[in-house]
């Protein structure tokens, strides 16, 4: 999708569903459909407002004295997040985040209206996360982002090792669906147009909020955040 298309989709964004006509909310639905399969831009875009993001109860890795930080927003049935996720972000963990360079946040922002799975997929990933299994889960959900979560996550928690009826209770009292609720609403506020999103910024020093530097849409190679990445480093050292 060009720029211009890219601006459209966060306008129509920012606007209540609540004030759409049936027709218009089918038009919203199949541009965030489009905006969730189809890669947006072709370059990483520079932010010319200072936006802070708050990164409470946001899932890291990386350590946590990293002044630098990569935050995605991402739906766990997304395609193109799950290009991401299996191809460029082992590099990206490799190169930056076990160098102790950068600090990598996931945030939620499952498309309900396209993807019926991936607020459940969420919900998975989180409870894993009380386990310490976050981010295998994540993984895990990424690799197999046809299945019906309710069935297979239980399976996918067995094969991590982690407590099943401990994780299944988690699971069913939906614990962390306000938590997943504030990540949508956090990316509506950004106009997030859809799937994925990535925010390169700083930390501040309690590393609870990123100054976004640079927005980069859509899947990217690994290339691309190369480039973004060594900028902001850079200039944090300077």
């Amino acid at each position: 999708m060009d720029p211009n298309n890219s601006r459209s989709w966060r306008k129509i964004s920012s606007v209540s569903q609540a004030s759409l006509g049936r027709g218009t909310r089918r038009f919203l639905y199949a541009g965030l459909l489009i905006a969730s399969l189809v890669p947006r831009g072709s370059a990483q875009s520079s932010n010319p407002e200072i936006v802070f993001i708050s990164l409470d109860g946001a899932p890291a890795m990386g350590d946590p004295k990293a002044r630098v930080a990569i935050v995605e927003f991402g739906d766990y049935q997304c395609p193109y997040c799950g290009i991401h996720a299996n191809q460029t972000l082992p590099q990206i963990v490799t190169d930056y985040v076990k160098t102790g360079k950068v600090r990598y946040f996931f945030k939620d922002f499952p498309i309900e209206a396209i993807h019926p799975q991936a607020f459940k997929a969420a919900e998975a990933a989180r409870c894993a996360g009380e386990q310490g299994k976050y981010w295998e889960m994540h993984d895990r959900l990424f690799k197999d982002q046809l299945i019906v979560v309710m069935k297979a996550a239980p399976e996918f928690a067995l094969a991590l090792g982690l407590d099943v009826p401990k994780f299944q209770q988690c699971m069913d009292s939906e614990i962390y669906a306000p938590q997943i609720r504030k990540d949508l609403q956090e990316g509506r506020k950004h106009n997030v147009p859809g799937t994925p999103e990535f925010y390169v910024g700083t930390l501040d020093p309690q590393g609870a909020r990123m100054t976004v530097v640079t927005m980069l849409d859509g899947s990217r190679p690994y290339d691309a955040f190369q480039q973004a990445l060594d900028h902001v480093l850079s200039a944090s050292e300077e």
